[in-house]
C-alpha cells in the first residue's frame, strides 16, 4: 500500500506558474504509474496527465498539453506537476494517483491523494 501527499496548490493569475508535489510513502514508489487528474466543481474528476514507472513516457490531456510537465523522482518518491501558462478554466482540486497501469482511466488507479486546490484568477 502507498500513502499519497500533495502540495503546492495555491491561487494564481492568469498566466502565472505553480508547481505541485505529491510525495509517497513506503519504498514501492518506483513501482507504480503515476498520474494526476482534476476535478473542478460540478464536474466529473478527470485525467491531466500520467507518467511510467521509469519516467520515460509520459502523456497528457489535450487541454494541458504543451502547457503542464509531469516528472518523477524515484529516489525520493515523488511525482510533480509543472503548470505553466494557466488559465481560470485549470481551477479545481488537484490529486495524484499511483496505480499498476498506464493509461487516462481512473479505474487503472489503485491509490490516491487527498488533493491540493488551484485557483487561477482572471
Amino acid at each position: 500500500q502507498v500513502q499519497l501527499v500533495e502540495s503546492g496548490g495555491g491561487l494564481v493569475q492568469a498566466g502565472g506558474s505553480l508547481r505541485l508535489s505529491c510525495a509517497a510513502s513506503g519504498r514501492t514508489f518506483s513501482t507504480y504509474t503515476m498520474g494526476w487528474f482534476r476535478q473542478a466543481p460540478g464536474k466529473e474528476r478527470e485525467f491531466v496527465a500520467t507518467i511510467t514507472r521509469s519516467g520515460g513516457v509520459t502523456n497528457y490531456a489535450d487541454s494541458v498539453k504543451g502547457r503542464f510537465t509531469i516528472s518523477r523522482d524515484n529516489a525520493k518518491s515523488t511525482v510533480y506537476l509543472q503548470m505553466n501558462s494557466l488559465k481560470p478554466e485549470d481551477t479545481a482540486v488537484y490529486y495524484c494517483a499511483a496505480g499498476w497501469a498506464a493509461g487516462q482511466q481512473k479505474d487503472n488507479y489503485m491509490y490516491w491523494g487527498q488533493g491540493t486546490q488551484v485557483t487561477v484568477s482572471s
